[in-house]
């Protein structure tokens, strides 16, 4: 799993680094009944939502492009600040 997590990192990467955002961090869990991709988004000067809906529509296509996770999951996307509470 950890090669697909790189994987998916470096691409989403790619196309984040034009709007200055930075993939923080990126890792499967799961909880309770549900799995989770959970991608940690941060950029200078903090992270607000509209930022977060606009990286989400950009990562969606590339999941669904690269289609490298075979186990169903909810993409969940959030910022530095909100990921370490």
């Amino acid at each position: 799993m950890e090669n697909i997590l790189n994987k998916i990192k470096e691409e989403v990467q790619k196309k984040l680094t034009a709007k200055e955002i930075i993939v923080d961090s990126i890792e499967f869990v799961k909880e309770g009944n549900y799995n989770f991709l959970r991608i940690v988004l941060d950029k200078i000067n903090g992270i607000d939502l509209d930022t977060i809906v606009e990286a989400t529509n950009i990562i969606n296509p590339i999941l669904d492009e690269l289609d490298l996770i075979k186990d169903e999951y909810i993409l969940d996307v959030l910022s530095k600040e909100r990921g370490n509470e």
